[in-house]
């Protein structure tokens, strides 16, 4: 559901407008080839970073699942949702921990579409700067679900797998 389910698939497609909007890249010029293109990098992007998160979580003994705050004010539930893009919890004891996963998975993803499918004049600097985009992503999504009405977090529960979690 995180790589192929609705929500991943709405997000590569509005990525993929923006993208297009703005030409980006210009490479891959306008029409309905280079949207496709653009769509492809952005679920190929999806496919690896959740490779590399789930992948590292499960070898690492992390669940990284995005766990809402039972905590109350919107400072303190902000602060939850923007650390817990790198903060993870042991499977076996609960424990909080530094999560590798969270750290590799952006740089990972957008590392491999630069190499495999990016056009050749983009290199490491250009991948640093999207995993960047991409960590911030991750963080802007946690806040989404961190602040959307309980009420209605149940129903999207069958659309984003991590969101029926709270943590205590």
């Amino acid at each position: 559901m995180n790589t192929i389910g609705p929500y991943p698939l709405m997000m590569a497609v509005f990525t993929a407008a923006i993208h297009q909007g703005t030409d980006n890249p210009p490479d891959w010029h306008q029409g309905a080839v280079a949207l496709s293109k653009r769509f492809g990098s952005n679920m190929g992007i999806t496919a690896v970073g959740n490779a590399t998160r789930y992948g590292l979580g499960a070898l690492l003994d992390e669940d990284i699942s995005y766990y809402r705050c039972r905590c109350n004010g919107v400072p303190k539930r902000l602060s939850h949702a923007a650390f817990s893009a790198l903060i993870a919890r042991r499977r076996s004891n609960g424990s909080s921990v530094f999560s590798i996963p969270g750290l590799a998975a952006p740089y990972t993803a957008t590392m491999t579409a630069t190499y495999a499918w990016y056009p050749a004049r983009y290199g490491a600097k250009d991948a640093f700067r999207m995993g960047n985009y991409n960590l911030l992503a991750t963080v802007g999504g946690n806040i989404a679900f961190e602040f959307i009405p309980r009420k209605v977090w149940k129903g999207l529960e069958h659309i984003h797998i991590n969101t029926g979690k709270v943590a205590e």
